[in-house]
């Protein structure tokens, strides 16, 4: 399968679920969709004005998820996990139809939309796609946490850190290439949250349908859910594809180093709105090649846009 040409899904994906922070039930169906369509939520409970588009620009809320809200109020909440797997899988053009305002949790990672998606098959096109090359450092801060993009010359590049009290999470790393490593373990990693905090995260009106079947709930040195961890490093991959999904609010595949320490949606938002501030900050790039050997960029890619 050529990497460099768009991308859409087979066959229509349908699926239900409680969403996490509003405790609804919410049916979704993920419909192909033409070439340089891009990916366009639409709120089917809603008459008019309901497309709503994840951009960066577009994201209006990043408390415990990322929200995207259209001119006329229309919103769609918690796209991260989605747009992840979107991300992931390639696929560039989707028409996602939803019934409700948030994506339902599922099992609180990628995983479940992954396998849907792997299951519904990948139609290619032979549109090319483009991509966002970063050309300047960007940084990002407040106190002591940070997000910056640096330009990299083959690879997207995500390198996150965490910093807890807690002796189960404490301070967790890990570093990977989006385009070229397995990243099993970040689309299988679920949400995760402190005991002690889910009092206020449910007196601000958050996580109605959150339970040990949708999220990894730590207290003290105890992990609550029976089946434990899915992998060692659970919660610093749970943030990369968080991340992961924030990013593909920029519409297309990024080429990039992306180092972070105690991000999180509204981290990302930021530095995405930063980098866009300057056109010297990135270059938007139509790729013609058909196909590459291994990642996204290779040596003859690379010339033609030195």
């Amino acid at each position: 399968m050529s990497y460099l040409t768009q991308k859409t899904i087979k066959n229509d994906i349908s699926f239900s679920g409680i969403a996490l922070h509003s405790g609804h039930i919410v049916n979704v169906c993920i419909k192909p969709a033409l070439p340089n369509f891009g990916i366009v939520f639409k709120r089917i409970d809603l008459n008019g004005d309901n497309l709503v588009y994840p951009n960066f620009m577009n994201v209006t809320n990043t408390m415990l998820n990322t929200s995207i809200e259209n001119e006329f109020g229309v919103k769609v909440s918690t796209i991260e996990h989605l747009m992840c797997a979107l991300f992931g899988l390639g696929i560039d053009n989707a028409l996602i139809e939803i019934d409700n305002e948030e994506i339902p949790i599922l099992d609180g990672s990628a995983k479940v939309f992954i396998e849907k998606i792997i299951l519904a098959g990948i139609e290619v096109s032979d549109y090319p796609i483009k991509i966002i090359k970063i050309n300047k450092e960007v940084y990002y801060s407040e106190d002591n946490r940070y997000i910056n993009i640096k330009p990299s010359t083959l690879s997207l590049d995500i390198d996150f850190e965490l910093k807890y009290k807690n002796p189960i999470i404490g301070n967790q790393k890990n570093k990977i290439k989006v385009y070229e490593d397995d990243l099993t373990d970040v689309y299988n990693s679920r949400t995760y949250c402190l005991f002690e905090d889910i009092e206020f995260i449910k007196k601000n009106g958050l996580a109605k349908g959150g339970s040990l079947e949708n999220a990894v709930v730590v207290k003290d040195k105890e992990i609550l859910n029976p089946e434990g961890l899915r992998n060692d490093k659970e919660f610093v991959n749970h943030k990369i594809l968080d991340c992961i999904g924030d990013l593909y609010t920029t519409g297309y595949r990024i080429i990039g180093s992306i180092k972070c320490s105690q991000g999180g949606h509204y981290l990302t938002n930021q530095l995405l709105r930063k980098v866009f501030l300057n056109k010297d900050n990135f270059s938007i790039i139509e790729i013609k090649e058909k196909s590459l050997p291994h990642s996204l960029i290779n040596k003859r890619l690379l010339r033609s846009i030195a």
